[in-house]
């Protein structure tokens, strides 16, 4: 774990209290820091050790804090929503919500609209300890979208609007439109080290048969990911069933477009032929409770993610947009699952908060195909580090078990400082790279156009 980095350039040393390095099998390193060079991570080390090898080396950090790996956001619409964040009543019956509402708002966006969306919604995951995000599928205009990642300097999965039955935004598209689509944001992120260009579809059933097996073979053939929403309620498998005969997941398993290259946004509402086929296929599943909560969508009747976990399916915790979760705050999610798992069981022996920490990191990771590369605080990995402030009255006194505390008795506003790639991109608090005092004074213009052009709430 450690690395004396004698003859490498370290650029930034960031010193905790305690490290949680979220390896497996390791528990927490007290007086620990890690040094960085570019934006890796290149020794994991006592802090008196790393201070005394370079002391030339800036640091951040220090006493009264807690250092673990930058938290992972699975499945997140960083367009459409943050415009009219918790705009949309939350007493509507099933279909309202989407269908006057976000359709509208995402039809009337425009470049700029998706680019401060993005913008907006990366610096609050930002601040909340949030480095890697996965759009969950619902991006018109993609470069713009890739200009909010670089705006706040986080990194992330992107795709483009992709569905091929009729609707809007693109209504009729062809399969070959998609693709061709989903191809050019590959074009545009090949050379750029944060953000990976991902197939992404709607799902649901708004995709046909051709669709979801060419986009399938197509993110298989570029070696990369692709994400699609099934099954956060009961609509999806009526729908499969009365078309195809089968459920959902089993008929995209017999089509061949299941695998470990597939992550699934939700999967609330699976039989058990279904989660056999998922297990068998290492197909993972983004889990995002607060928006089943929200959405009354019946996670605490037919959620079966934690024992998809304990059958060794992978799993990482996602927030959803910002009239479903409403908050991006991986941790407030992780506590959720942690605890919906323990009370749909009746059982307070099973996942709790270190379980829920590992699947918003190094499970995550996992889940995305990714854990080469980030999850945990690792020689070689991307230097994605938070600094999680504990002299707050939430951390009074410490427990012996960082982990409990950091899960149970906080969240994401306990994050102080943040690492991306080896940048510092936020500071006691605050995103360094963006004024989000100007971002909120455009916000608040952009989202009055918006609710006049869209005719929201009309």
């Amino acid at each position: 774990m450690s690395d004396s980095t004698s003859t490498t350039a370290v650029d930034l040393i960031v010193s905790a209290d305690t490290v949680l390095t979220m390896e497996p099998g390791a528990t927490h390193r007290a007086n620990t820091s890690i040094a960085i060079s570019g934006d890796r991570i290149v020794a994991v080390d006592a802090t008196d050790a790393l201070l005394e090898s370079h002391p030339e080396a800036p640091v951040i950090g220090g006493a009264g804090t807690l250092a673990l790996p930058g938290l992972i956001n699975a499945h997140q619409h960083l367009t459409g929503d943050r415009l009219i964040r918790s705009m949309i009543p939350d007493d509507l019956e099933p279909g309202r919500s989407i269908f006057e509402w976000a359709v509208p708002a995402h039809a009337a966006h425009t470049g700029d609209d998706d680019e401060l969306s993005a913008t907006l919604s990366l610096i609050e995951a930002a601040c909340n300890g949030v480095t890697f995000t996965v759009e969950a599928g619902t991006v018109a205009h993609p470069d713009r979208v890739l200009a909010g990642f670089d705006a706040v300097g986080v990194g992330g999965t992107l795709g483009s609007w992709g569905w091929d039955v009729a609707g809007e935004p693109w209504a009729g598209d062809t399969v070959d439109e998609v693709l061709e689509r989903q191809r050019e944001v590959q074009r545009l992120t090949e050379r750029h080290d944060r953000v990976d260009g991902w197939v992404t579809l709607v799902g649901h059933d708004l995709m046909s048969d051709e669709l979801v097996v060419a986009a399938s073979e197509l993110a298989r053939d570029s070696n990369t990911g692709i994400t699609f929403h099934l099954s956060p309620t009961d609509s999806d498998p009526a729908s499969y069933l009365e078309r195809t005969g089968k459920r959902p997941a089993v008929h995209l398993d017999d089509l061949g477009a299941l695998g470990p290259h597939v992550l699934l946004g939700h999967g609330v509402h699976l039989g058990d032929d279904e989660l056999d086929r998922l297990l068998a296929t290492d197909t993972a599943i983004a889990y995002c409770p607060w928006a089943y909560l929200r959405l009354g969508q019946g996670v605490t009747r037919a959620g079966r993610h934690i024992e998809f976990i304990q059958r060794g399916g992978r799993v990482a915790i996602g927030c959803d947009a910002e009239n479903a979760g409403d908050a991006i705050d991986v941790l407030g999610a992780a506590a959720l699952a942690a605890g919906l798992a323990k009370d749909m069981a009746v059982d307070a022996t099973i996942f709790g908060a270190h379980a829920a920490l590992h699947h918003a990191t190094l499970g995550a990771a996992d889940a995305l195909g990714m854990s080469d590369e980030i999850g945990s605080l690792s020689v070689g990995k991307r230097a994605d580090i938070v600094l999680v402030d504990t002299t707050g009255p939430e951390w009074v006194p410490l427990s012996p078990d960082p982990v409990l505390q950091l899960i149970w008795a906080s969240d994401g506003r306990s994050v102080r400082d943040v690492v991306s790639s080896g940048r510092v991109v936020v500071r006691d608090g605050e995103p360094t790279l963006v004024d989000r005092s100007s971002l909120a004074v455009e916000a608040a213009e952009r989202h009055a156009r918006l609710v006049r052009d869209a005719r929201l709430g009309h």
